[in-house]
């Protein structure tokens, strides 16, 4: 058996490591770097100030919003305690909703993985109701809470 043998190709280039225009080279992309960096700069500072409007736009509503809250429990203190004692009325049915919902899951687990027609047929059953009792429970628990001492 003869084995010719063929010219493999190099693994290694050279390369020209002389000081001809590599300086002009070098300065160049030195001068775009720090561009580069400057715009980047420009642009975060611009994102920080635009981040800083949203801050204080977003602190003027929450107080707004509190200060709103604050005045209608003070005319309405009877209506806010009872929004108080339905939320913790409803948390309770909340907390058996959700003791039926995992009975639920834990006896039919493997038929949602198997089929989609049984998870869906999960969702549509527990899901509006779920989320619609959540935001009942919200907005009863907040019109119901105590202000903080911060508002």
């Amino acid at each position: 058996m003869s084995q010719s043998h063929q010219p493999t190709p190099a693994m290694f280039s050279q390369v020209d490591v002389t000081a001809g225009s590599t300086n002009e080279l070098s300065n160049n992309l030195h001068i775009e770097q720090s561009e580069l960096l400057r715009e980047v700069l420009a642009a975060q500072d611009r994102t920080n100030e635009i981040l800083e409007e949203l801050v204080g736009v977003m602190a003027t509503t929450h107080k707004q919003r509190s200060q709103e809250l604050h005045q209608w429990r003070n005319a309405n203190p009877r209506l806010a305690n009872s929004c108080r004692q339905a939320a913790e009325s409803l948390s309770q049915v909340q907390i058996e909703y959700l003791e039926r919902l995992t009975d639920e899951i834990a006896e039919t687990a493997d038929d949602m993985e198997g089929g989609e027609f049984m998870l869906n047929e999960f969702v549509d059953r527990f899901g509006p109701r779920l989320a619609h009792l959540n935001g009942v429970i919200q907005v009863l628990a907040q019109l119901g809470s105590t202000p903080s001492t911060n508002s």
